[in-house]
Parts: structure tokens; C-alpha cells; sequence
């Protein structure tokens, strides 16, 4: 109804509204288990894949005279961004779908992920996942958005370089730019905190050096080769006994 008085507004701002007016009638977002609350609010990266941050930005879309929500997923020590989704509305299970998505090609064990107190983040069904998958999950306290400033940061510069600067006439117009814009940002903007280099040149940079993986592909990888390397002494053990039973 507001929409169609021409007010600018979203779910979670009628949510706010309604819960101040108490109108909404014992609907509350509830969660059971406790948070584990961020404990120092700058973080220190060591290599990428160490820390995760993710929010949502809401884009307006002027075509379509609505909200588009924008969930982002940041890399801290490269500032890296690796995964985003654009929708009407982002759900619980689109938290753990994106989370499945890096997954596979960036295993998340071991991983801290830092988040703020949205209802996505809050879910159980997330902190199931994320608990099975052994990442470590973390929460801002509230509005202390300074807490979660890497992603806040990358959101502002989106702001200012990308939604001030365009009209978005439609989804699939706005979803092609931010692909484009992500990928500039990710290879060709130069960031003065990494020594005026690109994300992906530090990601690069890093594992080339290092030459190994990050944190949670070294830790799975060394789950499979436990078994492997121990096989192979055993055969290496059968091996030689063979070899000493056949001497004598």
C-alpha cells in the first residue's frame, strides 16, 4: 500500500514500522541457539580464504519502480569480491546456496565469516550449514556497522561509482552492470590499502608465492591424503618384508 502511495520503502523498513506500532500480532523473527559475537572489530587476513564478509545493498531499479537486493561476498586479505547474487529478495537458502557455490571451488572449512544480524544470517538453517561445512560464523553487534567494514566499504564505492552514476531501467540491465563493474573491480581498479594493486592481482600474487592453496583446500587436502599416505606405507611396509622374506 505505501508502494502505491509512492513511498520508497522495503519489507524490512515496514517490519520496523509495524514492530514499533506493534502491529505485528507475535510475528517475530526468532532464532535458538547463541551468536558468536564478532571480539575485535579490525580483522587481520593472513592469506586469502582466511576471512569472509557478506551484506546486502538494496538497489532501486527506476524502470521497474522497485528494490533489486544485492548480496555480496568479500575476500579480506585480497578484497576480493567472490560471489554476489541480485533478486527481489534474498532468503535463507540463498545464503547457503551462495556459501554452496564458493564451496565447491574454494572449500569454506576453517573459514571465519562475518555477517550482521539480518534474518538471512540469523537463520538456523544457515548456522546448520555453515556449522557442518566447520566454517566459523560471526556476528556484528548491532548497529555497529564499523564492525563489517570491508563489505560496507566495496557497497559505498558500488554506491558512488556505479548507482548514482546509472538509471537502471530494468533487472537484466542492472544485473549485466554489476557483472561488468565486478569484474573491473576485481582486475583493473587499483586500491591504495593493497599497495595500488588489483584484488585479483594479490589473490594471484599470494598463491603463487606460496605456491599451495588456501586455508580450507590445504585442510581438505590433507584430510585426503591421510588415507592415501597411509596406505601407501603400509604397502611400503608389506614391501619390504616380502623382500626380506625372500633374501632369507
Amino acid at each position: 500500500s505505501l508502494k502505491q502511495l509512492k513511498y520508497l520503502i522495503n519489507d524490512k523498513k515496514v517490519y520496523r514500522l509495524m514492530d514499533e506500532n506493534n502491529l505485528l500480532l507475535g510475528k517475530v523473527i526468532r532464532t535458538t541457539g547463541k551468536r558468536q559475537f564478532v571480539k575485535h572489530r579490525k580483522i587481520t587476513a593472513t592469506c586469502p580464504m582466511d576471512y569472509l564478509c557478506l551484506d546486502i545493498k538494496y538497489l532501486w531499479v527506476h524502470g521497474e519502480q522497485r528494490w533489486y537486493y544485492l548480496l555480496s561476498v568479500i575476500d579480506v586479505f585480497s578484497r576480493k569480491i567472490i560471489a554476489w547474487i541480485l533478486q527481489r529478495s534474498i532468503k535463507q537458502i540463498d545464503v547457503i546456496n551462495i556459501f554452496r557455490r564458493i564451496n565447491q571451488q574454494h572449500p569454506i572449512k576453517g573459514v571465519n565469516i562475518r555477517n550482521d544480524n539480518g534474518s538471512q544470517f540469523l537463520a538456523n538453517s544457515v548456522k546448520r550449514y555453515l556449522s557442518s561445512e566447520k566454517a566459523k560464523q560471526e556476528f556484528t553487534h548491532i548497529a555497529t556497522p564499523q564492525e563489517n567494514s570491508y563489505i560496507e566499504a566495496y557497497h559505498s564505492i558500488l554506491q558512488s561509482e556505479v548507482v548514482e552514476r546509472f538509471e537502471l531501467s530494468s533487472y537484466y540491465e542492472a544485473k549485466l552492470i554489476i557483472t561488468n563493474y565486478v569484474e573491473f573491480y576485481n582486475t583493473k581498479r587499483i586500491h591504495g590499502s593493497l599497495n595500488m594493486k588489483t584484488p585479483q592481482s594479490v589473490w594471484d600474487t599470494w598463491h603463487s608465492q606460496n605456491n599451495t592453496s588456501t586455508k580450507g583446500e590445504r585442510m581438505s587436502l590433507q584430510t585426503a591424503l591421510s588415507p592415501l599416505l597411509e596406505n601407501t606405507i603400509k604397502n611400503l611396509i608389506i614391501n619390504q618384508k616380502c623382500q626380506t622374506f625372500n633374501i632369507i
